[in-house]
């Protein structure tokens, strides 16, 4: 079966997780990135329906989000979805994704 996201993902950099539920804080890889979430790799998972404060690391910018873990691959890595998205935010994720559909356009 194909199946089709609904935006196109990116392959990105270096992320951290803080579940300040649990008094947590991770360290991740972005896997794919895209305009509703991201796929993180890491050993060490949340709980699914765990909120936490996503921030993603790439150059010198920093993207910061509320995200949710809706699936996890146990010692692999978790799905989430955006939450809560400042203005800000939203703006330094449109210009990534962006960035990498003019690299894919022009490879």
């Amino acid at each position: 079966m194909n199946q089709r996201r609904r935006t196109p993902s990116i392959a990105f950099a270096a992320a951290q997780l803080c579940d300040k539920k649990r008094g947590r804080q991770l360290t991740a890889q972005v896997r794919e990135l895209s305009a509703y979430g991201c796929y993180v790799g890491t050993l060490n998972t949340l709980p699914v329906d765990n909120t936490v404060l996503l921030k993603i690391f790439a150059q010198s910018e920093c993207f910061e989000a509320m995200a949710k873990v809706i699936y996890k691959h146990r010692n692999r890595g978790m799905e989430l979805i955006f939450q809560e998205l400042s203005w800000q935010g939203g703006n330094l994720l449109r210009q990534w994704l962006l960035k990498s559909f003019q690299g894919m356009s022009n490879s």
